[in-house]
């Protein structure tokens, strides 16, 4: 995850403080555009038209990256929100224009609707925390020891029983709970600080 480790923010305030990272971007169209994409395959677009609104809705999301102000004290989510439904407004609008225009108009009825823009934003904050929890993985990881670190992915993500951890790593069961509870904690310690851009 060489992003995490060469910067201090998340890709989105990369990109709001350094514009012509040309490998932020790459990672930015590759994760973002592909929930956008999926959105727009969702609510009954073919590829074309997918594709199209993919590239629109990441056209306007990048214009908006340059316009708003995020303040540091709020919520990062709640700005991607705001962008997003900025974005998913703006293309809406252009569409209606164009599907008044003699367009059929058939892409604007579908995406038209609050639920619409609501899944649109919810599937961009859906890629946003993903992102942020493999920044904040890489940071605890870095943190603790190695045991604590394995104790951690062996209950939280394989699903392992306190017992079989204990067993696999040679430790009592109480510290894999220790362990878990402890890396858990820099979790959400870590998320909260990338969050306000630190």
């Amino acid at each position: 995850m060489a992003e995490a480790e060469t910067t201090q923010v998340s890709l989105l305030l990369r990109l709001r403080h350094n514009p012509p990272d040309t490998a932020a971007w790459q990672v930015f169209v590759s994760r973002y555009g592909r929930r956008v994409y999926s959105w727009c395959r969702r609510w009954g677009l073919q590829d074309a038209d997918a594709e199209d609104v993919t590239q629109n809705v990441l056209v306007i999301l990048v214009e908006k990256m340059g316009e708003f102000t995020y303040d540091a004290n709020g919520s990062f989510r709640a700005w991607l929100k705001t962008v997003a439904r900025h974005a998913w407004s703006k293309f809406v609008t252009a569409e209606s224009r164009v599907a008044r225009g003699g367009g059929d108009g058939t892409v604007v009825p579908l995406l038209d609707s609050i639920e619409a823009r609501d899944d649109l934003a919810n599937r961009l904050e859906d890629e946003y925390d993903h992102e942020l929890l493999e920044q904040a993985m890489v940071r605890v990881a870095q943190r603790v020891e190695s045991h604590t670190w394995q104790a951690f992915t062996l209950l939280a993500f394989e699903g392992l029983s306190g017992v079989e951890v204990a067993a696999r790593l040679d430790l009592p069961v109480a510290m894999v709970y220790v362990a878990k509870s402890r890396v858990q904690k820099l979790l959400r310690d870590t998320i909260r600080s990338l969050e306000q851009g630190h």
